[in-house]
């Protein structure tokens, strides 16, 4: 059985936490036992209330803000990081661009791409491969990555073809960091299907049919089911577990399509 701490005395930064995933992803390391440097791009109440959630489990927690779509400020982040409580043990990549609701939706193609690149993309590598290279030269560390289910084999649509390019990056890009940081490091991709963020709740009709559609559990996954795969990913139970692309979606349905009603 898992050890209720078995993360107790480590430390983990987590991008994007000041809601969904990357908070529950916080919330689930401190349960385990695990200190949290929380990240938001600006949402400071965001963040501070998830280090008050992280703090509720009797570890410490420290909130910084910042752009990371800005090298500078991903060379910032992970200094003060690692500065925090001299070192970094867990590394979760979680923040990416939101191009589905508010303003952004209504960008053009390029727009999105622009800043799906700036942020998912070459935010995650860069941050990676610094911190990557402090785990390696101290000899143990742990990086997960946010891909996506579908991005392998594509889905239909402008939102489908940005994420497939970009996630699918990301998920190439994680295999191939993993290979460059062994034995020392583990590197694995978490790759969410459908999973209910604050843009599922207020779907159409149609795509809470489809979601539900293509899980063979026939339900949308949650936060906290991204969450507790982290966790596992983060631990010594998943010590054998390295470059590996990790489905969270309950089992894709294969032949249900956009459209099946």
């Amino acid at each position: 059985m898992r050890e209720k701490r078995e993360l107790c005395g480590r430390t983990a930064a987590i991008t994007g936490a000041s809601s969904g995933i990357g908070r529950a992803i916080a919330i689930a390391l401190a349960e385990a036992g695990a200190h949290c440097f929380v990240h938001a791009r600006q949402n400071q109440e965001g963040a501070q209330q998830t280090a008050e959630l992280v703090r509720a489990h009797g570890v410490d927690s420290n909130v910084f803000l910042a752009d990371l779509t800005l090298e500078l400020n991903c060379d910032d982040l992970v200094r003060k990081a690692w500065q925090w409580r001299d070192g970094v043990d867990i590394w979760v990549n979680n923040a990416g661009t939101d191009v589905l609701t508010g303003a952004a939706r209504n960008w053009s193609f390029a727009a999105k791409l622009e800043q799906l690149w700036l942020m998912d993309v070459r935010g995650t590598m860069h941050l990676s491969r610094s911190v990557g290279h402090k785990m390696k030269e101290r000899g143990r560390g742990i990086i997960l990555n946010m891909g996506w289910d579908q991005a392998e084999r594509g889905m239909e649509g402008d939102s489908g073809e940005l994420f497939a390019a970009i996630k699918g990056a990301i998920t190439c890009f994680s295999r191939s960091l993993a290979q460059s940081l062994a034995p020392a490091v583990r590197v694995n991709c978490l790759a969410p299907g459908w999973i209910q963020t604050s843009w599922g709740v207020a779907a159409p009709d149609h795509w809470q049919h489809r979601a539900k559609k293509e899980s063979l559990l026939n339900r949308w996954g949650t936060d906290a089911d991204v969450a507790q795969v982290a966790r596992f990913l983060a631990s010594d139970a998943a010590a054998f577990v390295n470059g590996q692309v990790i489905p969270i979606n309950g089992g894709f349905r294969y032949g249900a399509t956009s459209h099946d009603q």
